[in-house]
């Protein structure tokens, strides 16, 4: 495993796992406990994910010392706010069994996103969290809060995959010594990405599969890749990716693939907003 340091000096693994999509507890909690047994040591997670309590158990029942471990959970549009913040972070952490965490992340850029941030510095300063971020900025998002902020963010966690590969994007987290970090690395799956002619060409060169190009693609660009499976084999394959380095004409036939545009899901629709701030994830 190789690990990258945040602009405030914590190391952070630059692959780890992650539990979108996974809301079943014994699902969760077994994926986890793969996870962790295959030596993953990041694991991703969000209040909006439902699997907090899953995951929390997971670790908890893992027997891995705490300071070997990197948790991320996320606020969600709902808790955006100063006090609403304050009180959905104890939540997370009760759900999660933990008494301090790696990384919170605000989820969406929506809602009262300053008074959390503010309360996420404060909690910061006070030990609770090792470092703080954010989720599914773009660039005017981002440099806007870090011109503002009294900390500046220092993880943001953005779709990153060779079919949306978000370089001016990348080189403006870069700029302002944010790291980033690739929801979907996979793609979730789409445009054949398990068996795509030029990731799969490319894997033969190395005896590695097609994913495996594509998230190590993704990691030579700097860039913390949180692949998601409950299958452990496709676990130990996603985490086998360290024994080997992409050439410079590797690097650009993957980037040559970028569409340029997320196929997942459009961030600057009106629909999308009305969306997001209709999922509420509790009363």
């Amino acid at each position: 495993m190789e690990y990258v340091t945040l602009s405030n000096g914590v190391q952070m693994p630059l692959e780890g796992f992650g539990v979108f999509q996974v809301p079943e507890a014994a699902v969760c909690e077994q994926a986890v406990t793969d996870a962790l047994s295959v030596g993953y040591r990041l694991i991703d997670t969000a209040a909006a994910y439902f699997n907090e309590e899953a995951v929390g158990a997971a670790i908890a029942n893992s027997g891995i010392p705490r300071e070997e471990l990197f948790l991320t959970t996320k606020l969600w549009i709902q808790d955006a706010g100063y006090e609403s913040a304050k009180k959905a972070f104890e939540t997370s952490m009760q759900k999660l069994g933990l008494d301090y965490l790696d990384l919170y992340l605000i989820h969406q850029p929506m809602n009262d996103y300053y008074g959390a941030w503010r309360a996420m510095e404060e909690l910061y300063e006070a030990g609770r969290i090792r470092a703080i971020g954010v989720c599914n900025f773009y660039p005017d998002r981002l440099t806007d809060l870090y011109l503002n902020a009294r900390i500046a963010p220092m993880v943001n966690q953005v779709e990153l995959h060779p079919f949306f590969a978000q370089t001016g994007a990348i080189e403006n987290m870069q700029a302002l010594k944010v790291q980033p970090e690739a929801w979907g690395p996979l793609a979730e799956g789409q445009h054949g990405i398990f068996t795509h002619p030029v990731l799969t060409e490319i894997g033969q060169k190395y005896g590695k599969t097609a994913a495996q190009v594509a998230l190590r693609w993704n990691a030579q660009r700097g860039v913390v890749v949180i692949p998601k499976s409950v299958h452990k084999e496709r676990m130990e394959e996603n985490f086998d990716i360290w024994d080997f380095a992409l050439s410079a004409e590797d690097m650009a036939a993957i980037a040559g693939l970028d569409l340029g545009h997320s196929e997942i899901i459009d961030h600057f629709t009106a629909e999308t907003a009305q969306f997001l701030n209709g999922w509420n994830i509790h009363d």
